[in-house]
């Protein structure tokens, strides 16, 4: 299957897209923050170490420090240069105040810091330096064996050949590489190790020794593949830095990429704004008719399936596997799209058949294949529910362009002008219960549709209490209150009573 990378850039920022036929499979932007800080290397220092939680709190001089669990720290020969057998409590490797080198693992996310390790990894297009062990593996991703024993042959050698003691990871594009190609890569990474090492003495702590690439050249490096027909790019400036780079790391890419010129806007033309438009929304609907509701929250993703408006034409079960099957499909697309992590809950319709729900969870297997994001799977549960996660290194979609809404606060709900009616009587029985004999009136500030209530459906109520408190009631509309909001003015002691 065809696939194309369309990068468009502005004076304000930086998208990629990721098609396939046709349709928008990954979505990248760079913000006023920049993009993912995931790979980044700071020179940090411990700020703070916690026994209870077995980890530690790392200044790298970011808005927030960084957690470095036990699990998360490479050993003594990074944390006291010296060989010994790492011991199991965070104190026997971390104390207040100490200088050491971490990694970026995964990007602050929901008020939360980086997530940081200290087992350091550098990526290069087809090999990944681990400067801190001598390990060599092979992406599980090139499942055909005698290829895996060809270049872990090849890395030997090259090893040996260079004198070179740290460990690699080769990736899932250096499937078919030569010897000189993969020579190459590692020479490269072995000088930005060197450069990393310089950095690291001549920096200031907190501060970082190592950047990761910009987001225009990162993702040319991690999604181009045999796959990859064309790259678009709409920046002559861009568009030369990533010539430049595809000439030296990925020459077969050379005549692929191009600089387009059309007027009008490149995501407009293939209709990716659209595509995130979509993606933004709770509701994704099926071709049968059914839907999807997508729900973010702060622990897990949950997704429920839904027939919709689709009938069937046979029997219910089989409505209920059509539309559950194709769901399977859309899924694993969704979430590579708005970049979802973490748990992730599927409620499918309920299934009798023992064999349809084998089929459903085939469908969803396979369509999560194509995701490179790490994810696991569980069967149906006795509930009928089906759990995975799906690994996380940065910020949602949702994250990255929206904001928790400034009146609801990110619930989603508001109080409706009823429930708003009664909170602003019992506010005024209060206050009148414990003011002074005097006189006076009561004035009632707020929205439009609670004025519109109390001199409708609850104006008996409203005239009521005005005569149980034996005080005028007045209303009065602010346009700039949001729903839910009031405020009560005690017009004669000029009190205001606070909601």
């Amino acid at each position: 299957m065809t696939e194309e990378l369309l990068i468009a850039v502005s004076e304000f920022e930086t998208r990629v897209a990721l098609l396939s036929a046709g349709l928008l499979q990954e979505i990248h932007l760079t913000r006023s923050d920049g993009y993912s800080r995931t790979g980044n290397i700071y020179l940090g220092r411990v700020q703070r170490v916690i026994p209870g939680m077995q980890a530690a709190f790392v200044d790298v001089g970011l808005e927030r420090p960084g957690f470095l669990h036990a699990s998360d720290i490479d050993g003594p020969r990074l944390m006291q240069g010296e060989e010994s057998v790492k011991p199991s409590d965070i104190r026997d490797l971390l104390h207040d105040g100490q200088r050491l080198m971490v990694q970026i693992a995964k990007d602050p996310i929901a008020g939360k810091g980086a997530r940081l390790t200290t087992q350091l990894a550098l990526a290069s297009r087809y090999m990944v330096l681990l400067p801190f062990t001598d390990h060599i593996g092979i992406s599980q991703r090139i499942d055909d064996e005698a290829e895996r024993e060809r270049l872990k042959g090849l890395v030997d050698y090259i090893r040996e050949d260079q004198g070179i003691d740290m460990g690699f990871i080769v990736r899932t594009a250096a499937e078919g590489a030569t010897q000189a190609t993969l020579a190459t890569d590692i020479g490269v990474l072995t000088r930005i190790w060197d450069k990393v090492l310089e950095n690291k003495v001549n920096a200031s702590c907190p501060g970082i020794v190592y950047q990761e690439l910009p987001l225009h050249t990162r993702v040319v490096r991690d999604l181009a593949g045999p796959e990859i027909e064309r790259i678009r790019i709409d920046h002559a400036e861009t568009y030369s830095r990533v010539r430049d780079f595809v000439a030296e790391f990925v020459p077969e890419f050379s005549e692929r990429v191009s600089h387009d010129e059309e007027t009008r806007p490149l995501f407009q033309r293939f209709g990716v704004d659209a595509e995130i438009a979509r993606a933004l929304e709770k509701k994704v609907p099926l071709k049968n008719g059914g839907h999807l509701v997508i729900e973010q929250t702060e622990a897990m993703t949950t997704i429920d399936v839904n027939t919709g408006g689709f009938l069937g034409a046979h029997s219910l079960e089989e409505t209920v596997f059509r539309t559950n099957l194709e769901a399977a499909q859309v899924i694993p697309r969704q979430l590579r799209l708005r970049n979802l992590g973490g748990i992730i809950v599927i409620d499918f319709i309920d299934m009798e058949d023992e064999e349809h729900q084998r089929q459903v969870l085939r469908a969803l297997e396979k369509a999560c294949e194509v995701d490179p994001a790490k994810t696991r799977l569980e069967g149906f549960s006795s509930l009928g529910l089906v759990q995975m996660s799906r690994k996380r290194t940065r910020q949602s979609l949702a994250q990255q362009v929206c904001e928790p809404c400034g009146v609801c606060a990110g619930v989603g709900l508001v109080k409706t002008p009823e429930s708003t009616c009664l909170e602003v009587f019992r506010a005024i029985i209060e206050d009148a219960r414990d003011a002074a004999p005097a006189a006076g009136s009561y004035l009632i500030r707020t929205t439009s549709e609670v004025v519109d209530r109390l001199l409708d459906e609850d104006a008996p109520q409203l005239k009521q209490l005005s005569g149980s408190i034996s005080r005028e009631i007045a209303i009065q509309v602010e346009p700039s209150y949001g729903p839910g909001e009031f405020d009560i003015v005690l017009v004669a002691g000029e009190r205001r009573i606070e909601p």
